[in-house]
């Protein structure tokens, strides 16, 4: 049995993980020691990765030590596949980790994940495993909240699955702009990746990517917990 700590930007999410599969998975704003006792108390994990993009308490990752083996993802962890970015060290961890989940789930195929979230990333991996890179723009609360913010009357509004392409007040105006607008991004995204690679997949990934199940023309596959998958490879890679 693996722990799984995914420390994003707003919340911390915490899966168990039994060959491979999802045995628990659940969202804490903040993680205290007595969520995470009860947790390996019940589960009885043998070791466990940490991923951190957000802050984490320091107290939690001392704790977790001093009850199984831990590992931190970092800039000397193993991974199984070849990182050709640029920049490595500026590289989220959660990039290269639903990276690993694509060519663990679809090996031997170029891949492009879209991770939705509070940003929205694309990421490809090659057929041969080599990470290349991708792209980075405002997830869709960030959108809302960004004309919220940046401007003196518009109101701040959230997802919906209900919106038009002609709004004819206000609300449905900000809701055609940001949905259709983030949309349209995603799929145009999508349509260059396919026109550049044969033998590919895409995978939509992270809290929104539901929302776009059936608004995007092209073909997608949906694998919200992708970023579990890979984060379980890495851990079992260095844990060797």
């Amino acid at each position: 049995m693996n722990l799984i700590i995914d420390v994003g930007n707003t919340q911390v999410k915490v899966a168990l993980m039994e060959q491979g599969e999802i045995v628990f998975l659940k969202s804490f704003s903040t993680l205290n020691a007595g969520s995470m006792e009860e947790i390996l108390s019940t589960y009885l994990p043998h070791k466990a990765i940490v991923s951190v993009v957000g802050n984490f308490q320091p107290e939690i990752l001392s704790y977790l030590s001093q009850k199984l083996m831990v590992h931190v993802l970092g800039s000397k962890s193993k991974l199984p596949l070849k990182n050709t970015y640029e920049t490595p060290l500026t590289l989220g961890y959660d990039r290269i980790a639903v990276a690993v989940g694509a060519i663990t789930l679809y090996p031997n195929q170029n891949v492009l994940v879209v991770d939705c979230g509070t940003a929205i990333t694309y990421d490809v991996v090659t057929s041969d495993e080599i990470y290349l890179g991708g792209g980075i723009s405002p997830g869709i609360s960030l959108r809302f909240k960004s004309l919220n913010d940046y401007t003196a009357k518009l109101p701040l509004l959230s997802i919906s699955n209900t919106f038009s392409l002609i709004g004819r007040n206000t609300d449905d105006c900000i809701l055609s702009g940001v949905l259709n607008g983030v949309v349209a991004e995603v799929d145009a995204y999508i349509e260059k990746f396919n026109l550049i690679y044969s033998n590919s997949r895409v995978v939509l990934t992270g809290g929104d990517s539901s929302f776009f199940v059936d608004k995007l023309k092209n073909s997608i596959f949906v694998n919200p917990n992708l970023i579990y998958t890979g984060l379980n490879r890495i851990l079992e890679l260095n844990a060797e």
